[in-house]
């Protein structure tokens, strides 16, 4: 009896912790005085919704970012290939606005947000090789505990080409000859994929086996990624080559640092308390 009404405990104070867990996670959205003195403790939830940007539009010129008025690229326009976070409040409807000069070469309007935490990534790039017609990719990633990466092919011509991840370096023992297998794997188009903490390369393959392009990609916990693949083989203008984009680019130390894992919650660790009770 004693051992069941110890498991009760336990099992009553996770469902306290987990509800506090919710609670904490929007501790920083305050419930205002006046909301407080009418008698009111029912708040709207508010979610942070960053905004990351890609230019994959091929041009020698920048492209700047409007929302209405508000230039958010500031003196520092967006240069072909560069990709920048905007620490913006976004709402459905907003509109963003790309201007090349005082061009505006294309607009796009945000639709429903999710009800959630997550990061809006959002790529221009040439819509066909005829025209310098902007077409746009979007996704938005959710708050997850591992590293997330978004696979996107904004290459515009007859040039094929397969994006693929490795380990960084293959590990040599202290026989020269014996080299433990670099893995590698395909990264498929139009994917989000889930990679594991550490240093990768990614590479672009050509249809003959050569490789067009490579970058690292230094996955962390809880961070989301982009892999674009750029250029155009342009029928009308110049063309760029093919090649690959990585964004962020973390400092690798990072993955190093004892700042990069998240504090286990009470939640977890009372579940394990109540596991291992469990098991006795």
């Amino acid at each position: 009896m004693a051992l069941c009404g110890l498991k009760a405990i336990v099992l009553a104070a996770c469902a306290l912790a987990a509800a506090g867990k919710v609670q904490l996670r929007h501790s920083s959205h305050k419930v205002s005085d006046e909301a407080l003195h009418v008698g009111s403790f029912v708040t709207p939830l508010e979610f942070k919704h960053q905004l990351r940007v890609c230019n994959a539009f091929p041009n020698m010129g920048a492209l700047d970012v409007y929302r209405g008025a508000e230039r958010l690229t500031g003196e520092l326009p967006m240069a072909y290939k560069a990709c920048r976070d905007f620490a913006v409040p976004l709402k459905s409807g907003d509109k963003l606005e790309f201007r090349l000069g005082d061009a505006s070469t294309g607009t796009f309007s945000v639709a429903d947000l999710p009800n959630s935490d997550g990061v809006l990534l959002l790529v221009i790039h040439r819509h066909d090789s005829l025209s310098t017609a902007v077409a746009f990719e979007s996704h938005v990633f959710a708050a997850l505990d591992s590293a997330q990466v978004a696979v996107i092919d904004t290459y515009k011509g007859k040039d094929v080409a397969v994006a693929k991840i490795m380990d960084r370096s293959a590990k040599v023992s202290k026989d020269p000859k014996a080299v433990a297998p670099v893995r590698s794997e395909e990264l498929r188009y139009d994917s989000v994929v889930a990679v594991n903490p550490g240093e990768y390369e990614v590479e672009l393959e050509g249809a003959s086996g050569k490789q067009e392009s490579r970058a690292t990609l230094v996955a962390l916990s809880h961070e989301s990624y982009v892999v674009l693949r750029v250029g155009v083989e342009s029928q009308s203008g110049g063309s760029f080559p093919s090649e690959l984009v990585v964004f962020p680019n973390p400092n690798p130390e990072a993955l190093h640092s004892g700042a990069a894992p998240r504090v286990a919650s009470a939640a977890s660790v009372l579940l394990a308390a109540f596991a291992a009770l469990w098991a006795c």
